[in-house]
């Protein structure tokens, strides 16, 4: 009896892995907080989005509860919030023009616009309507915009394409000038590539492309010639078509960090009245990198803005077509990246507002278009996310995160500083995320609040001085409150220098026991053009973290060095440095083991999608003592097979050893953990070419793994796919970390 009992002793000690129960309740749980099973359902009005009258009068908005939909608008006159329209009046006029049913408290509107204070035009069930208020005549608009014409300014020629080459015809005569003459294919004039072009077989067609841009005055166009003859394909087979039993093959052109035979845009300009033919061959460029071009009312002038390749220099250009001339008038460099670079022309001021990193943090700057000067319209350690312009009463309204000592560096708030860098102003106090909109006239907006810990309530503000007008609604979460649910809780811990405070936040399960030990499973995404952090209520819950918390977890978010919305300091750390990325990840996990006796360090594992998935698998190559479990999602495991642009921003151009160094599949021999890798098979954003050269380095290192293909799926898995594998997912931990064994059967809904 003695040597039974020390057996089966044994046996328990060798085997954690089936130590710990799961059951359909904890399955249930984790459902009921799924973010497609809350959004409308459980929890409504978190965030506001209101839809401004064109002339400033007031504006519209949405509110949602158990019973439906109501739409509500607000009148600046008379400070009164009323309904926009009668909603069974527009029920039965709805129901008559669809020849459907539509119930009063089931309306949706797609594309809400206002044309005048009493007409506005929506798309319900895929048909464009116009609505006059006064009368409730709603009417078909048929009207359809050709995407392969553009008409000029004044009305009197309309630009298109014909035989590779550019033409107008006049709306007056139907005379017809061809403008270019050296059009053929694969060398194509006004024509672009576009991001998910496909064709099917190797000399399919592409899809039509068009794009020519006129000046205001009707005088000149700007284009380019989309050169794709030297351009390089990938490709795809796909097995999902019902009818067909063999594979389609599927070929897009996508080049490669370091690939010199790529597609190539020459920007080039014609001069209507003359058929003169500028072509500015010096701003040639690869696919992605065309020079950025703005219209002045002064005839003949155009801005533009050139990122050459290498993003260490970006460069703004005064061009006079009307003399052929070309005038530099700003030029940025950086050893490391330029990343987050924004400019927005400013014809009535005689100036460009930058938003540039250049001086350390991400800031507001003023280039004078007539002597070239820079200057700084604001100043200080902190990160501006975006900008609105005042034109009329010359001031920026801008979006910052980190200004405010003791705040989240994450939380965006809301100032107000004239364009001399004076009087800077908050508009938006409370130590919470800030979510805004403004008015046409810049008079007011409307500002959503909230936090992780927060539900949003969403207020009328006068941008002038932040005073809130009115509440709009507040987030209506008694279900989700009825749920036990526990808000994620942030917290903060000690980067890699040991200096640097970086931030993440935690969620634990309803039903969470300080006494028990839970495994931690990190939710990644370390691609440096973002920032994880969720700063937001909304964001804090549409993740779904809590419904994987909810099977037995921990779960942590954590943005460590490297990630975007701080100092460009804290940004660099991750240039030609990606395979590091995850190296705050571990030591802010050790050090919440050190803090909460509940966190078990020795069972920690990761998932993520794209640059997470990527994230995901390196966890256990990089780390593979401490990273147990990862869940790789269409990663894109070796940054050689990725699209050129981001890689050649983060991993540097040309490329050099360290591609090599940062990738999983020269790593594949460290792995020790359970690792599963997924891939959708027909994704032309991430290809999933690198998943499989992954999973075949992975036998050649005679390594044990799990590899999970969607036949049908791009880049995101949708519908009864997404499903799966939430459910594959979710299990793969359940099993792998938790050490429970799993339950299939359960419904997502």
């Amino acid at each position: 009896m003695r040597k039974l009992i020390l057996g089966w002793l044994i046996i328990a000690l060798a085997s954690p892995v089936l130590s710990q129960q799961i059951t359909n309740e904890d399955y249930k749980r984790a459902v009921g907080l799924m973010w497609s099973n809350l959004a409308g359902q459980k929890i409504f009005n978190l965030s506001i989005r209101p839809e401004w009258f064109a002339d400033s009068s007031g504006f519209s908005y949405q509110l949602q509860s158990g019973n439906g939909m109501t739409y509500q608008k607000y009148d600046f006159r008379t400070g009164k919030l009323d309904s926009l329209f009668d909603h069974k009046r527009l029920s039965k006029a709805l129901s008559e023009a669809t020849g459907s049913s539509v119930s009063a408290k089931e309306i949706r509107l797609g594309s809400l616009r206002f044309t005048s204070r009493t007409t506005m035009s929506f798309i319900v069930g895929g048909k464009k309507f116009k609505l006059d208020l006064s009368n409730y005549a709603l009417t078909r608009d048929s009207s359809t915009e050709n995407d392969f014409e553009s008409k000029s300014p004044d009305g009197k020629w309309l630009a298109y394409t014909e035989n590779y080459n550019l033409f107008i015809r006049s709306t007056l005569t139907g005379e017809v000038r061809q403008l270019s003459k050296n059009g053929k294919k694969n060398y194509e004039y006004a024509s672009f590539y576009g991001w998910g072009d496909i064709i099917e077989g190797e000399n399919g067609e592409r899809p039509r492309r068009f794009a020519a841009t006129w000046s205001p005055d009707s005088k000149w166009l700007q284009t380019s010639i989309c050169d794709l003859s030297r351009g390089q394909k990938m490709y795809l087979l796909d097995w999902s078509v019902d009818s067909l039993y063999r594979p389609q093959l599927l070929s897009y052109y996508r080049a490669s960090p370091g690939d010199t035979d790529m597609i190539y845009d020459t920007p080039v300009f014609f001069n209507v009245e003359t058929g003169q033919e500028l072509v500015q061959k010096d701003f040639r460029s690869v696919q992605g990198h065309s020079p950025e071009y703005e219209w002045t009312k002064e005839t003949g002038i155009v801005y533009s803005v050139y990122f050459p390749r290498g993003y260490h220099d970006i460069e703004i250009f005064r061009t006079d077509l009307n003399h052929s001339k070309i005038e530099k008038l700003y030029k940025e460099t950086s050893a490391t990246n330029i990343d987050g670079f924004s400019h927005q022309l400013i014809e009535d001021w005689r100036k460009i507002v930058l938003l540039s990193e250049k001086d350390g943090w991400r800031q507001v700057y003023l280039l004078d278009l007539n002597d070239g000067s820079v200057k700084s319209v604001t100043h200080g350690d902190y990160y501006v996310n975006d900008v609105e312009i005042d034109k009329k009463n010359k001031a920026i309204f801008f979006e910052a995160s980190g200004r405010e000592a003791g705040l989240n560096p994450y939380f965006r708030l809301s100032y107000r500083v004239g364009i001399d860098g004076k009087g800077v102003r908050l508009l938006t106090p409370e130590n919470a995320n800030h979510e805004v909109s403004y008015s046409p006239d810049m008079k007011y907006m409307v500002d959503n609040i909230s936090s992780p810990d927060s539900p949003t309530a969403s207020v009328l503000r006068e941008t002038q001085t932040g005073k809130i007008v009115r509440v709009l609604s507040v987030a209506d979460v008694e279900q989700l409150r009825s749920m036990h649910y526990r808000y994620p809780e942030t917290f903060t811990a000690t980067a890699r220098d040991g200096l640097t405070t970086i931030y993440g936040v935690i969620y634990k399960p309803t039903n969470f026991d300080s006494l028990k030990k839970y495994p931690v499973i990190d939710q990644t995404y370390t691609g440096p053009h973002t920032h994880m952090f969720p700063e937001s209520f909304v964001s804090s819950l549409a993740r779904s973290n809590q419904a994987l918390a909810e099977l037995g977890f921990v779960v942590v978010t954590i943005d460590g060095m490297g990630t975007a919305g701080r100092s460009k300091a804290f940004h660099n750390v991750s240039y030609k440095n990606m395979g590091k990325n995850l190296l705050d990840h571990v030591l802010a996990i050790r050090q919440l083991g050190t803090r909460y006796s509940w966190v078990d360090t020795t069972r920690v594992g990761i998932f993520g999608h794209s640059a997470g998935g990527y994230d995901a698998c390196h966890a256990l190559l990089e780390f593979p003592d401490f990273y147990k479990v990862g869940v790789a999602s269409s990663g894109d495991h070796d940054f050689r097979m990725e699209k050129d642009w981001w890689p050649e921003m983060y991993m540097g151009w040309p490329v050099d050893s360290t591609y090599n160094e940062v990738s999983n599949i020269t790593m594949a021999g460290r792995l020790k953990g359970k690792l599963l890798i997924v891939h959708g098979g027909i994704d032309e954003n991430v290809n999933p070419s690198a998943t499989f050269k992954l999973a075949e380095a992975l036998v050649k290192a005679n390594k044990q793994f799990d590899m999970l293909i969607f036949p049908s799926q791009h880049h995101g898995y949708a519908s009864y796919v997404n499903d799966y594998f939430i459910k594959k997912r979710w299990n793969y931990f359940v099993e792998n970390l938790l050490g429970a064994k799993p339950i299939w059967d359960f419904a997502l809904k």
